[in-house]
This record gives structure tokens, sequence and C-alpha cells, in this order.
């Protein structure tokens, strides 16, 4: 049925943790970069996002926004996750989604290279 609620893990070993979903679809829950991030300060993050009534389509889109949680840092970052959930035809839940990564610019002129 494609429901966001519980652990998933990537490829790249990230860790996403949906703890909250509501009957609207909205969600909460927690974010964690897998080894292949190569960064260790990046701590476990706050996520909020919104699914599409899984009812209703047998393949709900979702989105969602990591707000991430840096150790010693003042830089700001947040990511925008925006993907679709599939049901195999044996059962395992599978998402595929884009990314964009949002680095805080110190000013307009810098504003080309803040974005990945």
């Amino acid at each position: 049925q494609c429901l966001l609620s519980g652990s998933w893990r990537s490829d790249t070993g990230c860790r996403m943790v949906v703890s909250v979903l509501s009957k609207d679809g909205r969600f909460s829950g927690s974010y964690l970069p897998g080894p292949a991030a190569g960064n260790s300060e990046i701590l476990t993050s706050p996520l909020e996002g919104s699914q599409q009534d899984a009812r209703l389509v047998p393949h709900p889109t979702f989105s969602f926004i990591v707000h991430w949680q840096l150790r010693d840092s003042d830089t700001t970052r947040t990511t925008a996750f925006l993907g679709q959930c599939y049901t195999g035809t044996n059962g395992e839940e599978t998402l595929h989604a884009l990314w964009l990564l949002r680095e805080a610019a110190d000013s307009p002129a810098e504003d080309w290279k803040a974005t990945r």
C-alpha cells in the first residue's frame, strides 16, 4: 500500500525514519546520512513532509524537507526530496526520489553556488 511510516534505508546507507503519519498524509521523522556522505559533522536531523493518499492511488508521490543539524557549524543546509513510492509484485515497497541541497549564501553574488 506504500505507507511511508517506518524505517527506510537508501542504497548509500542513508536512513530515514518516519515516526508520525497523519490521516491527511503529513509526516515527520528523522534523517541520517550514511557513510557515503563522508561528512561526520552531520547529526540526525528532523524531516517533515507529505504523501499523496495511498488509498486513492497505487503508487503515491511524496515530498519532504530535511533541515540539517550540523556539529559545531554556523552553516545552514536544507534538502528537498521529491519522489514516488512503488510496490513490487512481491509486496516490497521502494522509494524513488530526487533531491536538491541548499546551503546558505553570504550574498546574492554567491547565490549561484548555493544549490546542488
